[in-house]
């Protein structure tokens, strides 16, 4: 199955960069990403706290099925409506730094967009331990949820 999630990596560049079509009107795209019910929905997490404003702050928590909870925190840098999220983030209590996030919106149509990710690692080493994980697989199947939720909101 061809993944609609698409994940591109330079050798030897520490960053990662993501895109992905939805049949979402932009709108509705950067609510999934900035409601917090919403993001509770497709990203199966708690939200603890989405402060979506310049200089902000977030932080969500996941429990496996082991009952173990995971936690990941970062800032926002920037917020921009419907155009763009630049923020860090961090898992806790794992091996990997901080890495640092830029997503942009984009209107393709008046039914569909585009989300845009870059990533940076503070290394290549830190960002191929990530693509050796089932990053690309976790983070289509976290999308396909994204739609698949937003749907029954439109």
């Amino acid at each position: 199955m061809e993944l609609k999630t698409k994940i591109s990596a330079e050798d030897g560049k520490q960053e990662i960069r993501i895109s992905r079509e939805f049949d979402l009107p932009l709108e509705l795209l950067f609510r999934a990403y900035s409601e917090a019910a919403i993001v509770e929905q497709w990203m199966g997490t708690k939200v603890i706290k989405l402060e979506n404003k310049n200089h902000g702050s977030w932080q969500f928590a996941t429990t496996d099925p082991a009952g173990n909870v995971h936690g990941f925190h970062g800032v926002i840098h920037e917020f921009a409506p419907n155009q763009k999220i630049t923020r860090t983030f961090e898992m806790e209590n794992t091996p990997f730094p901080v890495q640092l996030e830029f997503l942009e919106f984009e209107k393709l149509t008046n039914d569909t967009s585009k989300l845009s990710m870059q990533i940076v690692y503070k290394s290549v080493e830190d960002r191929d331990r990530m693509l050796a994980l089932p990053f690309a697989k976790g983070l289509n199947m976290a999308h396909n949820r994204l739609q698949e939720i937003a749907n029954h909101l439109i």
